[in-house]
């Protein structure tokens, strides 16, 4: 070979590399990591983006439920995964910063190991009573436990989360000593507010809507800013004199040190889908309202979250032990 064309061919070889990197990129594979189970609403949204993401950033992308920890597994294998776009994390908002709270060695932190993508979507929680409480409104809740003391039971879907120190605060408030059970999910403790087992729980909204107009059980405050599009009927806990606003939400981060035009490409791409009609249909279905958002939006989302509830759950002195 002559030596002019070969050293060509040798100076050529960066530059093919690099286009077969990108075109790896570009035909590579995605994870989305969703550390809950499948099958939640947190889990359609999830399988809802991946689909029509897809197409759009030019790679396959599935979702991949990885449980356990209260979503701390799912949580720290994106923490420890490759900046290269092949794994991003979906998790609720109270997982990236009540974790961090109460951890007494914290796993991860939010900030330092996770490029912020978009906010996703809300979702609200409810104050729920049962029959056995026959009681027409939030005042009349109010008197039937200062008048039942010995019936202050109330469920949350698990320790360490948004009913858990919602329920903390609401007992602050109110000035009424209150006994906190811990269930796995919202089902069992409708089951047991219906059963006459529990007095009333916190839990999601979407999960306590279908018992609520079934007159199972009676929604009587919502935790949002303002009244729910799905019950406008009922008022919030802020109406009700309980200074508090404990919505909650999903959103998208990537590992740190991503690069930023891809997490701008993966935040446009996930904001144009929740955008779309036909989405929005289908997540307000399930108790979801789509937001979609810029990552600075998510930032400024999650340093709100940390003021509001760092006090309150320093108060509780809650402590994982890990």
């Amino acid at each position: 070979m002559d030596r002019r064309k070969f050293m060509a061919g040798c100076l050529g070889l960066p530059l093919l590399a690099q286009q077969a990197g990108e075109a790896h990129a570009q035909a590579g594979l995605t994870k989305i990591i969703f550390p809950f189970a499948a099958g939640a609403g947190g889990d359609t949204l999830c399988r809802l983006i991946a689909q029509e993401i897809a197409p759009m950033l030019q790679r396959t992308v599935v979702v991949e439920n990885r449980t356990g920890g209260d979503g701390l597994i799912g949580i720290k294998a994106v923490k420890g995964a490759s900046p290269d776009g092949s794994m991003v994390l979906v998790t609720t908002g109270p997982t990236m910063y009540l974790l961090p709270m109460v951890e007494t060695t914290p796993s991860f932190d939010t900030a330092k190991d996770f490029m912020p993508v978009s906010l996703l979507a809300r979702f609200e929680f409810a104050l729920v009573v049962g029959p056995a409480m026959d009681v027409a409104d939030f005042k009349g809740f109010v008197a039937w436990l200062k008048a039942h003391p010995d019936k202050s039971s109330f469920g949350v879907p698990s320790n360490g989360t948004i009913p858990h120190f919602a329920g903390s605060k609401l007992e602050k408030d109110l000035g009424i000593a209150l006994t906190r059970v811990p269930y796995r999910g919202s089902a069992p403790i409708l089951n047991d507010i219906i059963g006459g087992h529990i007095s009333f729980g916190i839990t999601t909204l979407a999960d306590a809507l279908p018992q609520h107009r079934a007159k199972g059980v009676k929604i009587i405050a919502i935790s949002s800013a303002e009244r729910s599009p799905f019950a406008p009927e009922v008022p919030t806990l802020k109406e009700s004199g309980i200074d508090l606003v404990a919505d909650a939400w999903y959103g998208m981060w990537l590992p740190a040190g991503s690069p930023p035009e891809f997490a701008s490409k993966l935040g446009a791409a996930a904001s144009a889908v929740l955008a779309k009609p036909e989405v929005k249909e289908k997540l307000t279905a399930i108790g979801l309202i789509p937001v979609g958002s810029s990552a600075d939006a998510l930032t400024k989302e999650l340093a709100a979250n940390i003021a509001l509830w760092q006090p309150i759950v320093k108060a509780t002195g809650y402590r994982i032990e890990n």
